[in-house]
């Protein structure tokens, strides 16, 4: 995907999200790919914190239809936030983040699949039973450190930090981002 394509996606993110706070905006949804199917993450900031973010691991739909469905989802619907309001809308920040396909981790350990993360470069998806979550490769920048790293996204599925157990599922991906300009 090319610097051009992200400017394409984060202009349909933004237009969606204007649009549903009642100021409508125009964005070109008529390229081709935008029908391929694609997995996205819509991230939103304001003033650098995290004020929303949503996605698709996998592609079950267009990249134009998942991308205004998670761009939605992170303004009106993450649960740790409020929903966005139209006064807050000048002040946040888009980013699109366009996921490759999951691939599974084999590992003997924790030790063994610790050693096996790419800091910078993998997004993380840890399953375990019915527990489950995801860390875009981006959220190194917080958590340099494969242990620490591993510990949070524990805790984000709803478990103890330090868990482990046989039945342990993990898979990587990485992803193309785009972030509007400041």
């Amino acid at each position: 995907m090319s610097t051009d394509q992200g400017k394409i996606l984060l202009a349909i993110a933004r237009a969606t999200i204007s649009g549903a706070l009642g100021k409508p905006m125009q964005a070109d949804e008529s390229a081709p790919w935008l029908q391929e199917p694609g997995a996205t993450f819509v991230t939103l900031t304001r003033q650098g914190e995290l004020r929303g973010c949503i996605g698709s691991l996998e592609a079950h739909r267009s990249l134009l239809a998942d991308i205004k469905a998670n761009a939605l989802a992170a303004a009106l619907r993450d649960p740790r936030f409020a929903p966005l309001g139209a006064d807050e809308l000048d002040l946040t920040g888009v980013e699109v983040s366009l996921l490759s396909p999951l691939s599974p981790i084999t590992f003997s350990s924790e030790q063994d699949a610790l050693a096996q993360l790419r800091p910078d470069i993998d997004g993380i998806v840890f399953e375990y039973g019915p527990y489950r979550s995801t860390f875009l490769p981006q959220v190194w920048e917080q958590l340099p450190q494969p242990a620490e790293f591993m510990a949070h996204l524990k805790h984000k599925a709803g478990l103890s930090p330090d868990f482990w157990a046989q039945g342990i599922k993990l898979f990587r991906y990485t992803v193309n981002k785009w972030k509007e300009p400041s």
